[in-house]
């Protein structure tokens, strides 16, 4: 570990206690998307409190905010991406406290030297990655325009740490039917909602075998009538989709409008469909992962590659790494492979003390890497090169 690590490592030490008592306040008040308000209070307050200007609410997001702080001049912009939203009726169940602790140590650890240096760092709340995309709706309102490279990390179990893990492309379809109430003893007097509802689901099941591999459709009825002895007239459904790239992801949206239609034309109901933003699949930056996962191994953990064509789950942080390069890396909070993320077992060891030291070594992990990025032109232009080449030309431009 270089001097310059050293000192950036010391720092976040003496943050220690404040930053895990962040993690904790965080923990302790879970907050679903875009209601985030204390999570982001905890982290303004300790923003502030070390000095620094925090802009909230920023791009006219209220649970989103920005932080920066000035090299000696102008040079590479890098920021590190905070989440802390929480899971509806779950709370922490996926760690968003550690990965906020981990932004904020990492921003406030390279601080203390950005003195030395030419360029800026800064940190971005970035809300509502659980549902609303937050990202991608910072994203479109120009909220990376002026940084060059993210970095964040992620927590995960079983004592799985890894570098370089991607994601699949997702969105989510609402569906909701209108048909019309009557007595279940006169049918035909009636236009049945949840009819057309279970038809577009028996419509997905039937072409389950024409899917790719890495494509996947799981729904939800919501509500689907009162009694039984009642037609219903209101069916609200919910879908969740998967797939490797988000032009494949389009075209299961086609495919999911088109068992709409058909539902429709088949029971006589009406639909209103509406589809939230799409979480792009992840390309993580070879180089910038590589060089997290050194500078991991220097603070005692060993990090691996994934195993080539598993499936795994999505992130909004997809689509900020088709735009600029960035890491979304993992590190285990637990060694008990049978805790699973979304789960109230996983809440708990998201305030464990083996979750606590990953967010002091995750700090210290990011901000080392930024701080290679900040050193190295040579591992800039690197960087750069591995970017322009892995994200596909139809995406270029896009955000």
């Amino acid at each position: 570990m270089t001097q310059q690590k050293e000192k950036i490592a010391k720092a976040i030490d003496n943050m220690r206690d404040e930053l895990l008592t962040l993690s904790h306040e965080i923990h302790d008040h879970p907050e679903i998307g875009f209601e985030e308000h204390q999570a982001v209070g905890f982290i303004r307050s300790f923003l502030e409190k070390h000095g620094f200007e925090v802009e909230v609410p920023y791009c006219g997001i209220e649970t989103s905010f920005k932080a920066v702080k000035k090299g000696k001049g102008p040079g590479p912009r890098i920021a590190f991406l905070a989440e802390y939203d929480a899971l509806r009726g779950i709370g922490h169940g996926c760690g968003h406290n550690i990965i906020a602790t981990c932004a904020v140590g990492a921003f406030s650890g390279l601080a203390t030297l950005m003195d030395e240096y030419d360029g800026e760092i800064s940190i971005i709340g970035t809300p509502a990655e659980e549902g609303g995309a937050g990202k991608v709706v910072l994203l479109e309102r120009g909220a990376f325009d002026e940084t060059d490279y993210a970095l964040m990390m992620h927590p995960s179990g079983g004592g799985s740490n890894l570098v370089g893990r991607g994601g699949r492309a997702a969105t989510t379809i609402h569906v909701t039917f209108h048909g019309k109430s009557a007595h279940s003893s006169v049918p035909a007097n009636g236009v049945n909602a949840l009819s057309a509802g279970i038809h577009v689901f028996n419509q997905i099941d039937m072409m389950r075998p024409t899917f790719e591999v890495q494509d996947n459709i799981n729904g939800v009825i919501l509500e689907g009538g009162t009694a039984a002895n009642i037609i219903p007239a209101l069916c609200r459904c919910e879908f969740s989709l998967r797939a490797e790239t988000m032009l494949r992801i389009e075209a299961l949206i086609e495919l999911v409008k088109s068992c709409v239609k058909r539902a429709e034309s088949l029971t006589g109901a009406t639909a209103e469909v509406t589809v939230e933003p799409i979480y792009a699949e992840r390309y993580p930056n070879k180089p910038m992962c590589e060089a997290f996962k050194n500078n991991m191994a220097s603070l005692g953990i060993e990090m691996t590659w994934p195993i080539p064509g598993k499936l795994y789950g999505s992130s909004d942080v997809g689509n900020v790494s088709i735009k600029i390069p960035a890491i979304h890396d993992y590190l285990s909070i637990t060694d008990d492979d049978t805790i699973q993320s979304h789960s109230t077992e996983y809440t708990e060891a998201a305030a464990s003390p083996e979750a606590d030291e990953i967010c002091i070594k995750g700090a210290k992990g990011l901000a080392m890497t930024a701080l290679d990025i900040l050193e190295c032109s040579d591992f800039r232009d690197e960087i750069n090169a591995y970017h322009e080449a892995q994200v596909p030309k139809e995406y270029k431009g896009k955000y």
